[in-house]
């Protein structure tokens, strides 16, 4: 066993080991600067710098003046070319082309398909025999109240569901035999 006096020179010797490495851990830390954080270790990037840049120069921003005045004074190659009737409001020609003879001579007279006389007639007496507003039809066929309102005077394009509708509704075959 140790005695007291060995006990306190070895204590004494331990303080002041533990004191020189806490003294070298500080110098340490101040010839790295703030490189270090504690008890993680030293700070590192393990990225590339990313570089911004601005964009290349569109086709359009290379015809403009200031670009081309640059080009000039650099001793590039500069392009021009003249266009044919740039900046006039004429037609392209003056005589009519092969399209518009072609409108022109067309004879035939174009219209849409109408409701027939013979249905019209049709929807209107069934709906009168039911005691029906066309109000109240176009509800029940689940349609506006100016479709049916159409097809009464003849005005609308024929829709074969709609039709399939004032039949289911009606009670009567308005298309086809009787």
């Amino acid at each position: 066993m140790h005695t007291a006096e060995e006990l306190h020179s070895l204590h004494s010797h331990l303080d002041r080991r533990e004191r020189e490495r806490k003294e070298e851990e500080e110098e340490e830390e101040e010839e790295e600067g703030s490189g270090r954080m504690s008890g993680i270790g030293p700070i590192s990037q393990d990225w590339e710098p990313v570089v911004i840049r601005k964009k290349a120069p569109t086709a359009a921003a290379k015809r403009d003046e200031k670009a081309v005045n640059e080009a000039r004074r650099a001793g590039g190659p500069i392009e021009t070319i003249k266009k044919h009737n740039a900046g006039s409001n004429k037609a392209t020609s003056s005589t009519p082309t092969l399209n518009t003879r072609k409108l022109d001579e067309e004879t035939e007279v174009l219209s849409h398909e109408k409701v027939p006389t013979e249905l019209r007639k049709n929807i209107m007496q069934a709906r009168l025999d039911k005691k029906l507003t066309q109000a109240q039809l176009a509800q029940q066929i689940n349609e506006k109240p100016q479709i049916v309102q159409e097809y009464e005077s003849g005005k609308a394009i024929p829709n074969q569901q709609i039709v399939a509708k004032l039949e289911r509704v009606l009670g009567v075959k308005l298309r086809g035999k009787k």
